[in-house]
């Protein structure tokens, strides 16, 4: 199975997209779709769709993993990466994925086996656990592997729930 991991935002969105088969991972590619902030923001929307579908053209991957937003104290900002994870999920729409969705939570208890895992723990998991020699820049990059990963280790537990049905 082909997964693209996600992590969403208007300046960076990191991606990393890898096989998994036979409980092993292989890492295809990973790296960032990237905005430049004097760009108005609807053709930075415009960009992040168009990075979107050109991964997902190019990889052809079955699913996408991409984190579920929380609200902080900057709404603003909580609302602009909003938008562009929105335009994500546009591109997987038409590109006909399945889509999970996953908590910072969620992806920690995944990766590390604790939900409170400090950022530097999941991303030196993530290293071990793809082997790659170093922790993948920048960190939203890391950050979608680690999405790609949560993926993974739930889809059996996914899989298991629709043959019982």
């Amino acid at each position: 199975m082909i997964i693209l991991g996600i992590d969403p935002g208007y300046a960076i969105v990191g991606y990393g997209v890898v096989d998994y088969t036979a409980n092993h991972f292989t890492v295809l590619d990973y790296g960032a779709v990237t905005t430049d902030a004097n760009t108005p923001f609807y053709q930075r929307l415009d960009e992040i769709y168009d990075g979107m579908c050109y991964l997902m053209e190019k990889h052809k991957p079955e699913v996408m993993a991409i984190e579920k937003l929380f609200f902080n104290t900057n709404t603003t900002t909580a609302i602009d990466v909003a938008q562009a994870r929105g335009v994500i999920l546009l591109a997987a729409q038409k590109h006909g994925l399945a889509v999970g969705e996953f908590t910072p939570l969620q992806v920690k208890q995944s990766i590390v086996g604790y939900g409170r895992a400090e950022k530097k723990q999941v991303q030196e998991m993530t290293r071990l656990l793809l082997n790659l020699n170093a922790i993948p820049k920048p960190d939203d990059t890391a950050d979608a592997l680690a999405m790609a990963i949560c993926y993974a280790h739930s889809s059996g537990s996914m899989l298991g729930r629709l043959n019982r049905r």
